[in-house]
């Protein structure tokens, strides 16, 4: 009979969200177990952030370069491909753990690797590597943290036709010749520009008439012509409707609505996740096995007293920033539960509320140009009922944008709420606004006042100093 062994919090899922589970747990002096099937870091580490940033960055610095100057001479050939795939490998630790292995046990945290199951209230069955089994008990709080995984789509043929996910379009060992990438969310369009940089024909097909239909519309205009312009085929309000790939393996065709074909050597499918709870235990805690599992403002589980879920799986905000701080604000509440605090900090900013992931959620996609959003859109903001006003500003009449790249192509739209005299959202577009980015989310979660915003003075000659013209805007100067 497997012994049970106890611990204060069990954490189930051990990519950087559970990491921060475990490090806020361990800072307040719990015990704490941490239980992984694959590698320690998760999916952002191996298979998502990091591979696809590493890809992205010298295709974007090439890009930069190009428009500088007395230096765009230089870097008018192509990158190289193997080379950046290297950096790719070395940035993941080739696929290894042992340094993340090695942090979780300086700070005092137990591993067990292998597949974890909920056993019943406060429990965690785990089948191990070698066939060996534990069963972890907790004292406080389980925490479900294990993610999300790509979805395909019910499209006739597209079973048996070895498609791409995420994974493999972050992890491949070379550049297809023609690589067809359906959907225009994040993964998509990043990988559209990846790999159209790095040597592959790439056509990107979008069922909606744009790309990043979170963000404001513009977006999507400023980020088709670039990729465009950089040789890729895009097509919007189009729908795939069988893919042929004999075998599954070889060249494999698109088949799209309307009569359309798209012919490539591999095919990413881009289009949803679905969070990994399939075969977790869910059914013996009462919930349904590959469901979301709805939290409150502290993460906790809806109806549970124990049982928290941070990241993918609560479906508040698919990002690995907001999953940690998700952790931060979690690992917080467990401890201050753990510790009998007769009354948590629940107001709205406070140290045990998640508010951040509805009224100020930041993101940046690195695409050419880049993508940063940070709070509520126009629209959004108008559906919520404010009264606001859109203030937008050409990024490239910014003294420190011509100084960037010569003919620097941007835009920032600051959504102001009107009742209040606060930010509520900002967006830009163009070549390094992922760094402006911090600025604006400091401005949205701190609903700084406007009157206040105009003191806070933008260095010369920085494009920061959209934040200047946006006010002077707003302002009527």
């Amino acid at each position: 009979m497997t012994q049970a062994v106890e611990y204060d919090v069990v954490v189930l899922g051990g990519g950087p969200v559970g990491e921060n589970v475990v490090d806020r747990a361990r800072a307040a002096g719990l015990s704490t177990a941490l239980v992984e099937s694959e590698l320690i870091g998760g999916e952002c580490s191996y298979w998502a952030c990091i591979p696809s940033k590493s890809l992205l960055r010298p295709v974007i610095a090439r890009s930069d370069a190009r428009r500088v100057p007395g230096l765009s001479a230089a870097v008018q050939g192509p990158l190289d491909t193997g080379a950046v795939l290297a950096w790719r490998d070395e940035r993941v630790g080739n696929w290894k753990d042992e340094g993340q292995v090695g942090w979780l046990d300086s700070i005092g945290a137990r591993v067990y690797r292998g597949h974890g199951r909920l056993h019943g209230p406060k429990a965690v069955a785990v089948e191990g590597p070698e066939g060996e089994h534990h069963l972890l008990t907790a004292r406080h709080a389980v925490v479900v943290s294990t993610g999300s995984r790509a979805v395909l789509p019910g499209i006739p043929g597209l079973a048996g036709a070895g498609a791409w996910t995420s994974r493999e379009a972050t992890s491949a060992r070379k550049a297809p010749g023609r690589l067809a990438v359906v959907g225009g969310g994040v993964v998509g369009t990043e990988m559209a520009t990846a790999w159209q940089s790095l040597g592959s024909q790439v056509t990107l097909v979008v069922r909606g008439g744009g790309l990043l239909p979170r963000m404001e519309p513009f977006v999507s205009e400023y980020i088709v012509d670039a990729l465009v312009e950089a040789g890729a085929d895009v097509r919007l309000n189009a729908s795939v409707s069988a893919v042929e790939r004999p075998g599954g393996s070889g060249p494999v065709t698109l088949v799209l609505d309307g009569g359309g074909r798209v012919e490539a050597d591999e095919v990413l499918i881009a289009t949803g996740r679905a969070p990994r709870t399939d075969d977790i235990g869910l059914e013996t805690v009462g919930l349904e096995p590959g469901s979301w599992l709805p939290v409150d403002d502290s993460c906790r589980v809806e109806g549970s007293e124990w049982l928290y879920a941070v990241g993918d799986v609560n479906h508040r905000a698919l990002m690995t920033h907001q999953g940690k701080y998700q952790a931060r604000i979690a690992g917080a509440a467990i401890a201050a539960r753990a510790q009998h605090v007769p009354l948590l900090e629940t107001d709205r900013w406070g140290a045990h509320t998640a508010t951040a992931d509805h009224a100020a959620l930041p993101q940046v996609v690195f695409s050419d140009p880049e993508a940063a959003a940070v709070g509520l859109s126009l629209a959004e903001a108008e559906r919520a009922g404010h009264r606001v006003r859109a203030v937008d500003y050409d990024l490239g009449a910014v003294s420190g944008a011509g100084l960037y790249a010569d003919g620097y192509r941007g835009r920032a739209r600051m959504v102001v709420d009107l009742d209040r005299e606060i930010v509520l959202g900002v967006t830009f577009v163009g070549p390094g606004v992922g760094e402006l980015l911090h600025s604006a989310t400091i401005a949205v979660a701190g609903e700084v006042p406007v009157d206040r915003l105009w003191h806070a003075v933008p260095a010369f000659p920085t494009i920061s100093e959209i934040w200047l013209r946006l006010l002077e805007s707003y302002r009527g100067n």
